[in-house]
């Protein structure tokens, strides 16, 4: 494929062990963004940021500006396809967007890297239409997951409706028109029943969420049905160490004791006046209990699935690039 032709690379791939993946350190990752421009300002990247992110414009130019220009190249290609499909079937097909699914942990970064790769992808001229949705939104309300006994297990699988974000995917991938994406607050903690993300035939979909690559486990008697990644196109895994992300989670949550909490009608409110030793502890304990838990049993699993991880170092920034071998 002329995609493979036109990324060439001599960067050394690990020699310890055989891997599916080559290897790429963020300097040697960065070169590949040729002669590309950044079409991004700084007063831009601080409306991408999520609460509390640390990114620069140096890291979004040496690692998702590449990024973005491997996925533009295999995005050509797929046009290219149906293009020639079109021709051989002698009528036009149906667009059908090319779906990108990004996966991590909580506080990893997950919803900034999206808004980034969002806002460069718009940016080449022959897919400007690029959306973004997360799988917050298809989390089961409140009053299910307490009737349920799942309230603790939030962001675990079982609280997600995977059938209803499956026929999401499936009429998405089909070149529906106007498809509903329910709406999640992180304010209130719940399902908002009356928004919804209008999906109308983009070029791209971004998919964000913990465990969009993760197979579905029928439970008994129910007929097996597709995985949710079974509809991506590209998916990317956001990595770091455990302790790095424990600690990302607790920094954030501090600094939303003064933010988001203080509101009297926001759901966590009640960690408002927490004072630090309490917060860190409470904080800790939601991280371990939940988030930890989560992440060693459904999400960390999936790494392997994804076709490019991207590794963060202590301080947040992306150090390493993995891409599948073609």
């Amino acid at each position: 494929m002329t995609v493979v032709s036109d990324f060439k690379t001599g960067a050394a791939e690990n020699e310890a062990a055989p891997s599916p993946y080559r290897q790429f350190t963020a300097a040697e990752w960065g070169k590949l963004r040729k002669d590309t421009p950044l079409p991004l300002s700084e007063a831009e990247l601080e409306e991408l940021k999520g609460f509390g992110e640390r990114i620069s414009l140096d890291e979004v130019s040496e690692i998702y500006l590449p990024l973005s220009r491997l996925i533009n190249l295999y995005v050509l290609e797929t046009q290219e396809l149906y293009r020639v499909t079109s021709d051989f079937l002698g009528r036009a097909q149906a667009k059908v967007p090319y779906i990108i699914g990004i996966a991590g942990s909580v506080a990893v970064g997950k919803s900034t890297s999206a808004r980034i790769m969002r806002t460069l992808l718009a940016r080449w001229p022959n897919h400007p239409k690029v959306d973004l949705i997360t799988t917050d939104g298809f989390l089961y309300p409140n009053q299910v997951l307490e009737e349920r006994d799942l309230m603790g297990r939030k962001g675990f699988p079982e609280s997600f409706d995977a059938r209803r974000l499956i026929r999401f995917l499936s009429d998405v991938k089909a070149g529906e028109r106007h498809v509903k994406a329910p709406v999640y607050s992180h304010f209130s903690y719940d399902i908002l029943p009356d928004e919804f993300i209008d999906v109308d035939q983009p070029d791209i979909l971004i998919v964000e969420g913990l465990n969009v690559l993760q197979p579905w486990k029928p439970a008994d008697g129910e007929d097996p049905q597709p995985f949710v990644s079974d509809f991506f196109d590209f998916s990317i895994y956001l990595d770091a160490d455990e302790a790095s992300i424990r600690r990302w989670y607790i920094e954030r949550f501090l600094s939303l004791r003064s933010t988001s909490f203080s509101d009297p009608d926001a759901y966590f409110h009640r960690f408002a006046r927490l004072s630090d030793d309490e917060a860190v502890a409470t904080a800790d304990g939601i991280w371990t209990s939940i988030n930890l838990a989560n992440l060693r049993k459904n999400i960390l699993p999936t790494r392997q699935r994804a076709q490019a991880i991207l590794r963060k170092g202590e301080d947040h920034r992306i150090r390493e690039v993995q891409l599948r071998k073609l």
